[in-house]
């Protein structure tokens, strides 16, 4: 079996950060979104990978390789533009060759037991076998409608009026069956081949289509809360290891993770964390959940329930919670001149390289700040090319 990987998608709900970066580069617990994907599908004893890229093709495969430091043997296929999950399957022919694969969408998370659904595929091999989850509010999803013994009757992709409440998980297996479905199908009303309706052709075509209930943790990483969520559930579960520079003035609370090269001064970090190599935390407060990228410097602040990307500097006093800032960017708190644990905590999505500095204690509420609204508390700033000065862009 073979696996065929989407990893074409622009995260536009993740803007300023995907203007420079993939989605699926964004790191969770310390790894790419899409090296998640590529471990489970090794898990699965699957070794041939298709990586299905779009305009972000070169930063992914400058980051995978050739898969074999995942201990996988990876192929790029270059998609022009988005143009449905099917088309992808079109694009794929030639590397799928009519074997049977898995295909797993590069921008999804899963906290659960795949195998065993990969195993009952192998041993039956249906047309199509389909991870399906209860979701509550299934009209955002492609839906199925069950039979006797999860023989799926039918598919429908953002119904209004959905036949259930059981959404299609990111993980599909297929025969090769699947490939001359998806070329017998039109674009849907949004322009794309919908990888529904090419199940819904096997089903016409009276080609057995199941479905095996996920009872784990799905989430498709295309919002800061989603990001977020899966951050918090990857870093409980990695093993605590202590291997940087803590001196004996920072509090290390429950099982923590810091990297051989990171140093800890002054400081406390609570579980789970993490906190990679080459990174400097001092005088600061990290944790919970949060992930500080290699390379990073923190000084003065209160971290929670963020990720903070690779280079990222952050100068307080200040206190920061679920935020998201991009590599190389800078937050400079400095001028505030305050106890930091009098003030409120700001929430933020920051592009790469982009520059802020606060002059003072803004946004109580704790919402997500614009650019423009950023305007209001900066002294200068650039997001992403965009300079904002005394509220003006």
């Amino acid at each position: 079996m073979k696996a065929l990987v989407l990893a074409g998608g622009v995260g536009s709900r993740l803007r300023p950060l995907t203007y420079c970066l993939p989605k699926q580069l964004i790191p969770v617990a310390g790894r790419p979104v899409l090296e998640h994907c590529l471990a489970d599908i090794r898990a699965l004893g699957v070794t041939e990978v298709g990586i299905v890229v779009g305009e972000h093709a070169a930063q992914i495969e400058a980051a995978i390789g050739d898969g074999s430091r995942l201990g996988l043997r990876v192929t790029y296929l270059h998609q022009d533009r988005p143009a449905g999950l099917a088309h992808c399957v079109l694009i794929a022919a030639d590397f799928l060759a009519g074997e049977d694969f898995v295909m797993y969408l590069g921008d999804n998370i899963l906290v659960g037991d795949v195998a065993a659904v990969a195993d009952e595929f192998r041993a039956r091999r249906p047309a199509a076998r389909l991870l399906v989850a209860k979701v509550s509010r299934p009209d955002c999803y492609g839906v199925v409608e069950l039979g006797p013994d999860d023989t799926v009757l039918s598919v429908v992709e953002k119904a209004e009026n959905p036949p259930s409440d059981l959404a299609i998980v990111g993980v599909y297996f297929f025969t090769a069956a699947i490939v001359g479905a998806a070329g017998r199908i039109v674009p849907s009303a949004r322009g794309e081949l919908e990888i529904t309706d090419a199940i819904a052709r096997l089903i016409e075509d009276g080609e057995a289509v199941v479905a095996s209930r996920f009872t784990g943790i799905w989430k498709d990483t295309g919002t800061v809360e989603d990001l977020l969520e899966c951050n918090r559930l990857l870093l409980a579960d990695l093993p605590p290891a202590v291997r940087g520079d803590v001196d004996v003035e920072s509090d290390l609370r429950g099982p923590v993770v810091v990297e051989a090269g990171a140093t800890v001064i002054r400081s406390t970090i609570q579980a789970p964390a993490l906190i990679r190599a080459g990174s400097v935390v001092r005088d600061s407060t990290i944790g919970p959940s949060v992930a500080v990228s290699e390379n990073c410097v923190v000084t003065d602040a209160d971290v929670a329930d963020s990720i903070l990307m690779a280079g990222t500097e952050i100068r307080g006093p200040v206190r920061l919670t679920g935020s998201l800032v991009g590599r190389g960017s800078e937050v400079d708190c400095s001028g505030i001149g305050a106890d930091r644990s009098t003030l409120p905590a700001h929430r933020l999505l920051v592009g790469d390289s982009s520059r802020l500095q606060l002059n003072s204690p803004a946004n109580p509420d704790g919402r997500v700040l614009t650019a423009a609204e950023l305007g209001e508390h900066l002294d200068w700033g650039r997001v992403n090319g965009c300079v904002v000065v005394n509220d003006e862009c």
